[in-house]
């Protein structure tokens, strides 16, 4: 590991929680990863307590840090977990769901949790909202939505984060969500090439809801898009739910840690 003096400042250790893998990374201070990411899977179910105690041994073997940022694939605000979806769930995503879970989760203090656990200061905020920091040009109303266990979104207006939505649970086609039509178990079920058809129509909807200036599409499932989804869309790296964590620390921090 190699640190260049122009880099020299605090570093963030960066967390995307996903909901088949927990991945993490140390960034340098501009927000070049100092290691290759590391992974282990999601085992579900999943408790907070169980989650703070798969973090702590995911990060272990990575380089010191300062502080730390996180991304959730649920609603957050002020570092507080408003909704879980994938990890209510018995089995993980598409099980039922346990009310112990849904009590455990609700309102459940991630980023004070982390802290303490890790000993940093800690932000957390959604998933989506965290690669969006890492893409987005600050020109116009700019799309992000990540494929991966579900669908995540995130909106920026001139490159300044608005409030959080979750499309994913909106409903989109024959009276199911985001989530249920371009999911990862919706891909595995129906192929390849229906998956792709059915991504398209999204990013079509979304722009009809938005009328976006440009729209970026990461997620672990981003690799497998081959559809023309035109002009204004450009598929982005997976890693960009690593590298936004530098976003999170800011001078004007995004929305929702």
């Amino acid at each position: 590991m190699i640190e260049h003096p122009e880099n020299a400042g605090p570093r963030t250790l960066a967390i995307d929680i996903g909901g088949t893998g927990l991945k993490a990374s140390v960034l340098d201070a501009k927000g070049n990863m100092l290691v290759d990411r590391i992974r282990i899977p999601t085992v579900y179910p999943l408790s907070p307590q169980g989650l703070i105690d798969a973090l702590r041994t995911l990060v272990a073997p990575l380089p010191a840090y300062d502080r730390i940022a996180a991304g959730f694939p649920g609603m957050v605000r002020g570092g507080r977990v408003i909704s879980a979806p994938h990890f209510v769930t018995k089995d993980g995503p598409g099980t039922a769901t346990v009310p112990l879970l849904e009590a455990a989760w609700s309102g459940y203090d991630l980023a004070g949790a982390l802290g303490k656990e890790l000993g940093k200061p800690a932000r957390v905020t959604n998933d989506a909202d965290l690669q969006g920091g890492a893409v987005v040009k600050g020109e116009g109303l700019e799309v992000v939505i990540t494929l991966g266990t579900g669908l995540g979104t995130a909106v920026y207006h001139e490159g300044h984060l608005a409030p959080h939505i979750e499309l994913a649970h909106h409903p989109f086609r024959k009276g199911q969500t985001y989530d249920e039509q371009v999911g990862d178990a919706a891909r595995k079920r129906i192929g390849k090439k229906k998956w792709n058809k059915r991504v398209q129509e999204a990013v079509r909807n979304i722009d009809t809801l938005l009328i976006f200036d440009h729209l970026y599409v990461g997620g672990g499932n981003a690799v497998h898009v081959d559809a023309d989804l035109g002009p204004k869309v450009t598929i982005v790296d997976n890693s960009a739910g690593i590298i936004g964590g530098l976003k999170l620390w800011d001078p004007e921090p995004v929305a929702g840690v």
